[in-house]
């Protein structure tokens, strides 16, 4: 069943794009200026456990366009989502709706993940202390919120 993209989703996509692009900009404008030696792995309070070449970053922002590539792929065919209710006739369309804008959600939180990782790892810097429970609390936060909307609408 083809589900039409809502307005949220495509917004969603297209700051993806515009992040993962921007990201990609910055690395090619600024790498003359980037360190040779970038942090390439963070413990959980964000402190540098391990020091990598600047050649880690693109492959970072890389993952980041391979997650929203695959996950742009997956998000049109509902047919092989795990909805975790019964879908009926008369609820198919709403709760593809909900899974479609949490995918997208996901997406998002995924690129600016990675985004975020390639241009702090480019500064040479730690991970500020916010970074770890803002991450946890956007991705499981929207998971939860998507779950219960989802159940509602079954």
């Amino acid at each position: 069943m083809p589900i039409n993209r809502s307005k949220y989703v495509l917004a969603m996509n297209l700051i993806c794009l515009l992040l993962l692009i921007g990201g990609t900009i910055y690395l090619v404008a600024n790498w003359a200026n980037i360190p040779d030696k970038i942090p390439g792995h963070y413990n959980a309070s964000g402190e540098v456990d391990r020091w990598g070449s600047k050649w880690e970053l693109p492959v970072t922002l890389g993952v980041g366009w391979l997650m929203y590539s695959g996950i742009t792929v997956v998000e049109h065919f509902s047919q092989i989502w795990n909805t975790g209710v019964n879908v009926t006739k008369e609820n198919k369309a709403r709760i593809y709706r909900i899974l479609k804008s949490m995918i997208s959600t996901t997406k998002l939180i995924m690129v600016v993940i990675f985004v975020f990782l390639t241009l702090n790892s480019a500064s040479a810097k730690a991970l500020p202390v916010w970074f770890l429970p803002v991450f946890l609390c956007l991705t499981f936060g929207s998971i939860i919120y998507f779950a219960v909307k989802l159940v509602r609408a079954r």
